[in-house]
């Protein structure tokens, strides 16, 4: 899960500093909003090339980590 979540990046110069996946201009939370509508890993893909499925499954694991917590500042820190 570690190796996943290293994908995900948290940069202030890019998208805000949402938490995007590698530092590209993807954020995480319009990834979840896309498997939430139904999209698969694979549509997913296809409509955005860069994209990796081990991203998609970064964004998953690092959604699920959130669950888990009380502060986000303990996954971030």
């Amino acid at each position: 899960m570690e190796n996943l979540l290293s994908r995900i990046t948290i940069n202030p110069e890019v998208c805000h500093g949402k938490p995007t996946i590698r530092n590209m201009r993807y954020p995480v939370e319009m990834i979840l909003d896309l498997l939430s509508s139904g999209m698969s890993h694979s549509e997913i893909i296809e409509d955005f090339p860069a994209l990796e499925n081990e991203d998609i499954k970064a964004c998953l694991s690092f959604a699920s980590l959130l669950t888990k917590v009380k502060s986000i500042h303990k996954i971030v820190a």
